[in-house]
């Protein structure tokens, strides 16, 4: 199977910054793309940044130029680095992977547990 952990949440002031962190683990063949996505109380989870194993990246127009995605392929993980929080950013943070397994030639879509990210006025 494949594992994502992430970390790296927690409260913060408005115009501070965090950095998430998730790492994949398991019997991984290969990663196509990683992402995050937010879901706040009452709203539908929603696309924040991705990035392809190319390293093209894409961003919700709501954090472009403050958030920034990036991956360490050799370790299998992604980062978000997070910078001029909104208190509109206040969600629940989850990481995404796109993985082929080594027992398939197919690909599956794999979610980490979610971190709370909180930012106060």
């Amino acid at each position: 199977q494949v594992q994502l952990v992430e970390s790296g949440g927690g409260l913060v002031q408005a115009g501070g910054s965090l950095r998430l962190s998730c790492a994949a683990s398991g019997s991984i063949f290969s990663i196509n793309y990683m992402g995050w996505y937010r879901q706040a109380p009452g709203n539908q989870r929603e696309l924040v940044a991705v990035i392809t194993s190319g390293r093209t990246t894409n961003y919700a127009d709501s954090v472009k130029g403050r958030f920034t995605i990036f991956r360490d392929s050799a370790k299998n993980t992604v980062y978000l680095q997070m910078n001029s929080l909104k208190p509109e950013d206040t969600a629940v943070y989850y990481c995404h992977a796109r993985v082929r397994r080594l027992s398939s030639p197919l690909e599956n879509d794999y979610w980490g547990q979610g971190t709370q990210v909180t930012v106060s006025p």
